[in-house]
């Protein structure tokens, strides 16, 4: 029985309320961002303080990556749980006043003087900033497709998502502005950084922590969404009362005529029944956003080529300048490549579709890995061809963000039924952020030489190209495997052809199995 209310949810017009829950849910992805973006400017200011070399070893600008993504992955496994359990509103909170605090952890970091307490103290609350980070995504999904219409759903997600680019901006920006203040105030001697400089990361770090802050009281201003009051909880009445207090929606419009069932089917999350319905569509979202992951988070491979290239030599400049100079070319290439790749899966993505967008995205990345890996020693490693580098370094960041970065976002909060919508987002999440911590860590430690100051581990040219087949990789497991959401209600997409998903669990279940590749192969070519 189709209820009034989610009716009435997915042929709405687009409303005030909208776009202040695309601020409200999208303000955690901005705290994501800034942090993830500031951090290599204040490991160079840590270096110049901390370190005699004046930069910071791999290993620790690795391990610093690292621990905000595997908190990133406990947050979202355990808020996403409890956002079905507990609901979105109640926990939606936590999430925040977690990165919050955290944020102000990192600047404070404890001590002041002993480097190995300052970057442990460092470490443990990215940790906890990254758990809030992680508890927030699958939230602000969530929230975002239950109050959106069907029509533009996809543009709605998608915008909370592009936030990430806001961020960005900001964290460089703000990165440049308390540099160059120091900078002007302490006149600092080239080498080794002033005392000074301690207090300068430190007071980037905390900023970070206001624009959340501020958010903390619309979020708790939210009324939970009417799907999950609706079809979790069963009080329809109270679903259709929070709906027109925040819609242009009359209660006698969406109040129902007859008392909703309370004995609706269900099953139990990870059950053989749920695997038999969503198991495909859980499989999909979740390798999709892994491959992603440990593409995009490989960037760091090449992102030190071009700061040797662009920026000043080291010796000429101070630290403040240093670290200026590196958040002006992370402003540079988002404002020239990131935030028009939100901008664009904003503007198509209820127009084209989400799976021939992640199919584009991931088709163009793999030419872009190809075109930077395959020539790197003969042709792009030296000063002459670093115009054209850069170009199509910008351009893997334009199709990731117009292709599977937004993508893998967007439809794990289409797919799954209500009372598991947030749970599956949180999964799909934290596999992703696995493919995180290999792309951001394991390949940087696999090619890095102990030696010397450059890639040469495993090769540069070895890296760039087995990125690019992990691209080839998601584009075939994004055209056999995931489902376009676009244009349906969120009850459509759950229901929809729920026996396609039967090839999957007998190919992947090991008590039905029968061994017999080519039937798996049959009913697969039959499911596409």
């Amino acid at each position: 029985m189709a209820l009034k209310v989610l009716s009435a949810l997915d042929t709405a017009k687009t409303q005030y309320y909208h776009f202040k829950a695309i601020i409200i849910a999208g303000m955690g992805l901005f705290t994501d961002a800034y942090d993830l973006f500031c951090i290599p400017p204040i490991m160079r200011l840590i270096g110049r303080i901390y370190y005699d070399e004046h930069k910071v070893p791999p290993v620790v600008n690795s391990t610093m990556i690292g621990m905000a993504l595997l908190g990133t992955v406990i947050g979202q496994l355990v808020f996403g749980r409890l956002g079905d359990q507990l609901g979105r509103r109640r926990v939606y909170g936590v999430a925040l006043i977690l990165m919050v605090m955290s944020s102000i952890g990192c600047g404070f970091s404890i001590c002041a003087s002993e480097r190995a307490c300052v970057l442990l103290s460092l470490g443990f609350f990215r940790f906890l900033l990254g758990v809030g980070i992680g508890g927030d995504y699958p939230l602000s999904a969530t929230i975002m497709s239950e109050f959106a219409n069907k029509r533009t759903r996809g543009g709605f997600i998608a915008a909370v998502f592009s936030m990430q680019g806001f961020g960005i901006l900001v964290s460089s920006t703000v990165t440049m502005v308390v540099c160059a203040i120091f900078d002007r105030v302490s006149n600092p001697p080239k080498g080794k950084a002033p005392e000074v400089a301690d207090l300068a990361w430190r007071f980037i770090l905390m900023i970070g922590a206001i624009p959340a802050g501020m958010t903390f009281y619309w979020r708790m201003m939210m009324p939970e969404t009417a799907r999950y009051t609706a079809l979790v909880e069963k009080n329809v009445l109270q679903a259709a009362k929070d709906m027109e207090k925040v819609l242009d929606i009359s209660l006698s419009q969406i109040a129902e005529d007859v008392e909703y069932p309370s004995n609706s089917p269900s099953y139990p999350f990870l059950s053989r029944e749920f695997f038999r319905r969503h198991g495909r569509d859980l499989f999909a979202c979740s390798i999709s956003w892994f491959l992603v992951d440990v593409v995009f988070y490989s960037s760091n491979l090449f992102q030190s080529q071009i700061s040797d290239d662009f920026l000043p030599n080291k010796k000429d400049m101070n630290a403040f300048e240093e670290a200026y100079q590196v958040a002006k070319l992370q402003a540079t290439i988002a404002i020239c490549s990131t935030v028009p790749g939100y901008f664009a899966t904003v503007y198509f993505i209820d127009r084209i579709g989400r799976v021939k967008i992640q199919i584009m995205g991931f088709f163009f990345m793999a030419i872009g890995m190809f075109a930077i890996g395959i020539p790197y020693y003969t042709y792009w490693n030296g000063k002459t061809n670093t115009a054209g580098f850069v170009i199509l370094y910008g351009l893997t960041f334009f199709f990731s963000n117009f292709g599977p970065n937004t993508t893998t976002f967007i439809v794990p909060a289409e797919l799954f039924p209500a009372r598991f919508r947030s749970t599956c987002h949180g999964i799909s999440g934290a596999v992703g952020k696995v493919g995180a911590i290999i792309g951001s860590v394991g390949f940087l430690w696999a090619s890095h030489s102990k030696k010397k100051d450059h890639y040469d581990g495993i090769g540069m040219t070895n890296s760039l190209v087995i990125l690019g087949g992990v691209c080839i990789v998601g584009m075939a497991t994004t055209y056999l495997f995931t489902r376009e959401t676009m244009g349906r209600s969120l009850e459509e997409n759950e229901n929809e052809d729920e026996t396609s998903n039967v090839w999957f669990l007998r190919c992947f279940s090991f008590t039905n199995c029968c061994f017999k590749p080519s039937s798996c192969l049959n009913e697969v070519a039959a499911a596409v």
